[in-house]
């Protein structure tokens, strides 16, 4: 199965396949065999870089690879110059590729430093969770974290191709499988009401990831979703935003409780709560609220986040990308599958949404 990214001569393909195909795959890319830097994480190497590696070689490659720790706060200044160390203390041209092998985490970071080192080198998107497969690494958003905010420092930048190999959400732990079912069911009531249908038939199958063809296939729709969108609007200059349904609010709650609190999953889970309860006020005859909240709320959030002071949240959001001036702006839905922009939104309404949010 491929999803084809049409973005003029940055074009790429979306490759639901094997990991062991990555050598074909980067020789049908016109990827000549040379050096290749491979970043991953120290959990996802235990699992997928030796055999990787092996395959690799076997092509002609000469394989550097770098596994770093896992988590958010990896996605750091610190990280990204170890990678950097890493790459020109090899000798790396023009020519090296770089692969990021991991979850979105390694995807953004990895993926920025392809675009700044030697101001671009190739660059591979292999996601092994089901985040980064449907989100993190279409499109070609890369970005490290800053003190004030997510994702404040970065690139659009786009990979050679990805790879997302179903196989390997075999050995994601739950809490980070049924995280990226937030990012599928945000795609869902975006952009594809026939995608939230399937979800709904098969809400237990897919949360629980006890049917992998009912899985693949619907990753294979929500990749659909991110690429239409992508193409029609590469650099978020407008129709992009609405992917960031949830993430005002998801954004601000992690900063504020600390990368690692809530995975980015279960932080668009509750900012898309929020979100919908905003759009109900807005659209109360146009939006099936029973339905949308039934989905929602199948994504378990281990936390408690009303901890969180919704006065810190709020400020927190001020550093968002999305705003303009001073206004926070947030994506709601008019209807199931048509979302959109609004800076309308005042701070006594946002803490309401918060609230109910916290209370679902």
């Amino acid at each position: 199965m491929a999803v084809h990214v049409d973005l003029g001569a940055r074009s790429y393909t979306v490759h639901v396949r094997s990991l062991s195909a990555v050598p074909t795959l980067m020789e049908e890319a016109g990827l000549e065999p040379g050096r290749c830097l491979l970043v991953t994480d120290e959990n996802v190497a235990a699992h997928y870089r030796t055999p990787l590696v092996e395959g690799l070689s076997d092509a002609g490659w000469s394989v550097r690879s770098l596994a770093l720790p896992p988590g958010e706060e990896t996605k750091s200044a610190s990280c990204l110059h170890t990678i950097y160390d890493e790459a020109l203390n090899w000798g790396i041209d023009r020519q090296t590729p770089v692969l990021a092998l991991g979850g979105g985490v390694i995807g953004d970071l990895a993926g920025f430093a392809a675009a700044t080192l030697l101001r671009g080198l190739p660059l591979v998107q292999l996601p092994t969770s089901l985040l980064a497969q449907v989100d993190a690494s279409v499109g070609g958003k890369t970005a490290i974290n800053h003190s004030t905010g997510k994702n404040l420092i970065g690139a659009f930048y786009q990979p050679q191709f990805v790879c997302a190999d179903p196989t390997t959400l075999d050995t994601l732990p739950m809490r980070e499988y049924t995280s990226g079912m937030a990012e599928v069911v945000k795609h869902a009531l975006i952009k594809d009401p026939a995608l939230f249908g399937r979800l709904e038939e098969n809400l237990v199958a897919v949360m629980t990831h006890k049917d992998r063809a009912v899985v693949s296939s619907v990753l294979e729709q929500a990749v659909g979703v991110k690429a239409e969108v992508v193409s029609a609007d590469e650099r978020e200059e407008g129709q992009r935003a609405i992917l960031n349904f949830g993430h005002t609010f998801a954004h601000a709650l992690e900063r504020v409780a600390g990368y690692g609190a809530f995975t980015h999953g279960e932080a668009v889970a509750l900012g898309m709560r929020a979100g919908l309860y905003l759009s109900h006020q807005r659209h109360p005859d146009s939006l099936p609220r029973d339905r949308l909240d039934h989905v929602i709320d199948a994504i378990p959030i281990q936390d408690d986040p009303s901890a969180v002071p919704f006065p810190e949240l709020y400020e927190a959001m001020s550093a968002d990308k999305k705003n303009q001036g001073d206004t926070i702006r947030f994506v709601l839905l008019r209807r199931l599958g048509e979302a959109y922009l609004t800076g309308e939104v005042r701070q006594q309404q946002a803490r309401h949404a918060w609230n109910f949010a916290c209370s679902s």
